[in-house]
């Protein structure tokens, strides 16, 4: 799946105006066309018109780098080999989709859980969480999946995974159900998952430390399987709380789907399709500039439906707003400070 996923994302660039085309081809190019990261420029707007109303705490400090630098790990490198906190060692799902798609999102998870004091290690021998496979009945190969994950996890000396796509941190933390009838792995796979947590869950507990001004408007729509099939809530509040300048907006209906549901806005798209048109008009309503959520089905759903509403509305990963209230704050400093 990753192997698609990166040859697609490097075609996005080419593939625009199939967006605009009715029918199936339009809305799946539609979805692709979703996980640019567009939601800079929306911030870098509404940072501008803020800054010529004179609203105070707006101006991006100087010396931090531009915005379209979020999309990059190269501050990974930057960071210092130690930092104050609980040091608790974590790894972090690249996962198949995500590391195609949404690199950007899990380097930004990286960078904000090494500020607030966790020790992220390399995951060697970790990869797709299996759940694409359990969505489409493929239980076996969603097993297998998640004995390499388990197996890779426990050779890592980490004490926790953290997860920035809210399916896969919901198949992660199933294991223990998905592999209870296999003697040789039950136990370990309830081990681990008692282990998994999503980003937001991680960051909530740590503080987190505050950003700079992120002057902006954000709708969250919290993903089902944060929501629902984890349990998640209040976590983002406190990640957004961490974020000066940030203004929230209700979502109406929010814990409703947005007809993306794994795989099957693909499988269904008519209803799916209709579910997601529901969602989009909801987030739209809420009048915010971006519409924030966890997972990136959820992203791509909502990210298609607001391109076919030719809606300036973008969408982003809640993390990599607090990624770039860090950065905007000089968190990231290369001389080891931050």
């Amino acid at each position: 799946v990753a192997g698609w996923a990166g040859r697609i994302g490097r075609a996005l660039p080419g593939v625009a105006r199939l967006g605009r085309t009715t029918g199936p081809v339009g809305a799946m190019t539609r979805m692709l066309l979703a996980t640019r990261p567009r939601w800079q420029r929306r911030i870098s707007r509404e940072s501008t018109e803020s800054a010529r109303s004179g609203s105070k705490g707006s101006a991006m400090p100087s010396g931090v780098g531009d915005l379209a630098a979020s999309a990059s790990d190269s501050v990974d490198a930057a960071l210092p080999a130690c930092l104050p906190g609980p040091r608790v060692r974590l790894v972090v799902l690249d996962g198949c989709v995500q590391r195609g798609l949404f690199a950007r999102v899990t380097a930004a998870a990286r960078r904000t859980l090494r500020v607030n004091g966790y020790a992220v290690r390399p995951w060697p021998g970790s990869g797709c969480c299996g759940a694409l496979h359990a969505h489409a009945g493929q239980l076996e190969d969603a097993r297998g999946l998640a004995r390499r994950n388990i197996d890779a996890f426990e050779r890592s000396g980490a004490e926790g995974v953290a997860v920035d796509a809210a399916g896969c941190g919901a198949a992660m933390k199933g294991y223990g159900e998905l592999l209870r009838d296999d003697p040789a792995w039950a136990d370990r796979a309830t081990a681990f998952s008692e282990r998994v947590r999503d980003v937001s869950e991680w960051l909530a507990a740590a503080g987190p430390l505050a950003g700079a001004p992120l002057p902006g408007t954000v709708a969250y729509d919290p993903p089902c399987h944060l929501l629902h099939a984890q349990g998640v809530d209040g976590a983002v509040d406190r990640l957004f709380d961490a974020i000066p300048g940030l203004q929230r907006r209700p979502v109406a209906r929010a814990s409703e789907c947005c007809g993306g549901a794994g795989i099957y806005a693909l499988t269904h798209p008519e209803l799916g399709g209709r579910i997601g048109r529901d969602k989009v008009d909801a987030v739209r309503a809420t009048g915010a500039g971006i519409c924030a959520t966890g997972n990136p089905g959820c992203m791509m759903q909502i990210g298609a439906g607001l391109l076919e509403a030719e809606s300036e509305m973008e969408v982003a990963h809640p993390v990599e707003l607090l990624d770039e209230s860090y950065r905007r704050a000089g968190r990231y400093d290369p001389g080891g400070h931050g």
